[in-house]
């Protein structure tokens, strides 16, 4: 067996409560990418003709087969990442809305323009699917990050063919079981693999890639992509920019924010900035909510080894003069896993590591401004600009400043509620691409416009 990330004919699959390998997954090489890729060329024409009725009537019954399967789905799951059943439960809840929420989405045929908008024509615009979709998503959500993704371009009438993470396979494959029983065979298929798989993947005659990952990685799959579509989302480094008349409970919601998978999340609170005359007791109550957050009972471990070293990598070269970590108390046989404590780190300067980079685990960094303007500078000072978060009792003034926090999500008053109706997407480093909601279909579609003369001249005998 060898590392996930040398390449060779095998992956080993660790457990990452127990850090001990679970298994092995063989990766995709050119065979087994061409031959997914042509099923699913295959695959596509049956697909595409099925009016939107239709493809709802079978995603909906996807659906149906994850939630008789409920159990099973929550074990892989676990499996390769680690989370609580209750975490794992829930997302795959959001799994099958978002199936079932994409299969009358589809059905609503929303249209930019029709009508007589040229004297004496008739136009209209068609929106049609692009085809085969290469769709490679993360290790930190590995199912409902494919449903993210795979939802919509079934729903618009593509075919997939899905990489998940090298480290969760799992849960994807059952699903592209279970599809070629509600779909029909090669219309979601899962290839399971390493970095080697994606970019044979991004490589091959796929119409488009959709992407979610690390910055770094987008850009390689860009470059790959060439002219393709491509759609990314590619992490973030969340403000929460927390005000002296916040509600009181916000320290809790932002330390089980936070905390939520590990805090490994792109939309997980990471950098809490506050003013200068509530920066003492932001810490202290942060400090104190934290503590409350215990892994291996709250939530679960990092995923795997090299991002518990990356993250042990950051916390060491951040010069945070305050440090205070939270208790870790893993489950009977489980002390050999990557598992990391709630974390906080105070008074460290502006372009600290652990400020400037996405950390993705469960750490808070603290930090204040003079007031209402420089934080909101301080908030958008790092590249990434996915989510943020304000927190005052003052409704108006939060609406103000979310609305000038460069985000492509803001909330106030809370952090991490999303809903299938909402979209989500990031801006500058951490990608492009839209997720969720109804402009999500538009990710994996292209309009064409169709315009016809009305008057003709006489028929010539």
């Amino acid at each position: 067996m060898s590392n996930p990330t040398s390449g060779a004919a095998t992956l080993s699959l660790v457990d990452p409560r127990t850090g001990r390998v679970r298994g092995v997954a063989s990766p995709g090489r050119e065979e087994e990418v061409g031959h997914a890729v042509a099923a699913a060329r295959a695959a596509w024409p049956a697909w595409r003709a099925l009016t939107p009725r239709e493809r709802a009537r079978r995603l909906e019954r996807l659906a149906a087969l994850v939630e008789e399967n409920a159990d099973a789905y929550v074990a892989r799951e676990r499996a390769g990442t680690g989370k609580p059943a209750t975490e794992a439960a829930g997302e795959l809840e959001q799994v099958a809305d978002l199936l079932r929420f994409y299969a009358s989405a589809a059905r609503a045929q929303l249209t930019p323009a029709a009508g007589r908008l040229v004297a004496g024509h008739e136009s209209w615009v068609r929106w049609e699917p692009l085809g085969v979709v290469g769709v490679i998503v993360p290790w930190n959500y590995p199912l409902m990050m494919a449903a993210w993704r795979c939802a919509p371009a079934l729903a618009a009438g593509n075919v997939v063919v899905a990489k998940p993470a090298e480290t969760t396979p799992d849960a994807l494959a059952l699903l592209a079981d279970h599809a070629d029983q509600a779909l029909g065979p090669g219309v979601l298929q899962a290839l399971p693999g390493d970095r080697t798989t994606g970019r044979l993947l991004v490589e091959a005659a796929v119409d488009m890639v959709a992407f979610t990952g690390s910055e770094a990685a987008g850009a390689d799959v860009a470059a790959r992509a060439g002219a393709r579509r491509v759609s990314l989302e590619l992490g973030g480094n969340a403000p929460a920019v927390v005000l002296p008349d916040a509600p009181e409970d916000t320290w809790v919601e932002l330390a089980r924010a936070v905390t939520y998978n590990a805090g490994q999340s792109c939309a997980a609170p990471a950098r809490v900035i506050t003013l200068r005359d509530n920066y003492e007791a932001a810490v202290e109550h942060l400090t104190r909510a934290m503590a409350q957050r215990v892994a291996g009972r709250d939530f679960g471990p990092l995923n795997n080894a090299d991002q518990a070293a990356r993250y042990d990598d950051l916390v060491a070269a951040s010069r945070a003069k305050r440090d205070v970590v939270a208790a870790v108390a893993p489950g009977a046989g489980e002390a050999g896993g990557f598992w990391r404590g709630a974390r906080v780190l105070a008074d460290l300067p502006d372009d600290d590591p652990a400020v400037v980079q996405e950390v993705f685990g469960p750490l808070l960094t603290v930090q204040w401004a003079p007031d209402v303007e420089a934080a909101l500078r301080m908030a958008c000072g790092v590249p990434q600009a996915l989510a943020a978060s304000v927190w005052t009792r003052d409704i108006g003034l939060g609406l103000d400043v979310a609305g000038r926090l460069n985000a492509g999500e803001a909330w106030v008053n809370c952090h991490l509620v999303q809903t299938a109706e909402l979209p989500h997407g990031g801006r500058g480093a951490s990608g492009g691409g839209t997720d969720l909601s109804v402009l999500a279909l538009h990710e994996y579609q292209r309009p064409k416009t169709i315009t016809a003369r009305l008057a003709l001249g006489p028929a010539r005998s």
